[in-house]
C-alpha cells in the first residue's frame, strides 16, 4: 500500500517555473514506477511523465519534453517534477500516481495509487 501527497502547485506567470513534489508513504516505494498526470480545466486527465522504480528510465509526453524534468529520491520516498518555461496550456490539476513493478506506462488505468492533486495555474 502506498499513499501519495502532492505539493508545490501555485500560480506562476508564463515562462516561469514550479517544482512539484510527491511524497510517498510505505517502505517499498522503490518498487513502484511513478507518473505525473494532469487534468486541464474542462478536459480529460492526460499523461505528463513517468519514471521507473530505479529512476533509470523516464518517458515524457511530447507536450512537456524539454521543459519538464522528473526525478526521484527513493531514500526520501519522493518524486519531483521540475517544470520550466511554463505555458498557459500547462494549467491543470497535477496528480502523482504509482504502480508496482519495473515498467512505466502512460495510461492512467495502469496506476493503482493516486494523490489528491495540486493546482498549477499559469497566467499569460
Amino acid at each position: 500500500q502506498v499513499q501519495l501527497v502532492e505539493s508545490g502547485g501555485g500560480l506562476v506567470q508564463a515562462g516561469g517555473s514550479l517544482r512539484l513534489s510527491c511524497a510517498a508513504s510505505g517502505r517499498t516505494f522503490s518498487s513502484y514506477a511513478v507518473a505525473w498526470f494532469r487534468r486541464p480545466p474542462g478536459k480529460e486527465r492526460e499523461f505528463v511523465v513517468a519514471i521507473t522504480w530505479s529512476g533509470g528510465s523516464t518517458y515524457y509526453a511530447d507536450s512537456v519534453k524539454g521543459r519538464f524534468t522528473i526525478s526521484r529520491d527513493n531514500a526520501k520516498n519522493t518524486v519531483s517534477l521540475q517544470m520550466n518555461s511554463l505555458k498557459p496550456e500547462d494549467t491543470a490539476v497535477y496528480y502523482c500516481a504509482a504502480t508496482r513493478g519495473p515498467f512505466i506506462r502512460n495510461d492512467d488505468g495502469s496506476y493503482d495509487y493516486w494523490g489528491q492533486g495540486t493546482q498549477v495555474t499559469v497566467s499569460s
